[in-house]
């Protein structure tokens, strides 16, 4: 079972043992909310992603080897391009999917600003209830990485830690109001 402390999402001692990437957040709400949230496309349209982008496209097919692919669009217009396939779906437990970055058609592309950033991502997120409120706990690691891949992605957890941070808020701030 992955650890709970609310007061440290961030697990710097799991990146000195191990090359993933590994957070976790606590929210106020029962865990077949919180999955149904990571898991409806209706949902994840309100929350998902850095802060002041939207979602307006997105498909999802919620099914092993299914996928989310959707567009991220800025403020100022500026779009990029996501897609998860999944490989487990375990309601209301757990997720597992790889993490690319793609273009409108679905198509495998480099991150947009990171020319080194790995090409896909595993992304496991864990969800545990305790007396109504649930933990998400992710990790991520990079799959068939190459050495200047797998450099990127060591140096920039702090980065990922920012940036999964705001998207909890953002999940956070949704969960109020579903």
């Amino acid at each position: 079972m992955p650890p709970s402390d609310e007061s440290a999402p961030f697990f710097p001692e799991r990146r000195r043992h191990s090359r993933e990437f590994a957070i976790a957040r606590t929210f106020k709400a029962p865990r077949e909310l919180v999955f149904a949230a990571w898991t409806e496309q209706q949902h994840l349209k309100q929350w998902f992603g850095p802060k002041g982008f939207t979602i307006p496209i997105s498909h999802l097919n919620l099914v092993p080897n299914g996928a989310f692919h959707y567009c991220l669009r800025a403020a100022n217009g500026v779009e990029m391009w996501g897609k998860w396939i999944f490989r487990e779906i375990v309601p209301p437990e757990r997720i597992v999917f790889v993490n690319t970055f793609s273009n409108r058609h679905g198509n495998l592309t480099r991150h947009p600003y990171v020319p080194n950033w790995p090409l896909e991502m595993l992304t496991t997120s864990t969800f545990s209830e305790d007396n109504g409120k649930t933990t998400i706990y992710l990790q991520w690691s990079p799959l068939h990485a190459n050495a200047a891949e797998q450099r990127t992605f060591d140096t920039m957890h702090e980065a990922m830690a920012q940036g999964w941070t705001g998207t909890f808020d953002q999940l956070d701030d949704y969960l109020i109001t579903f």
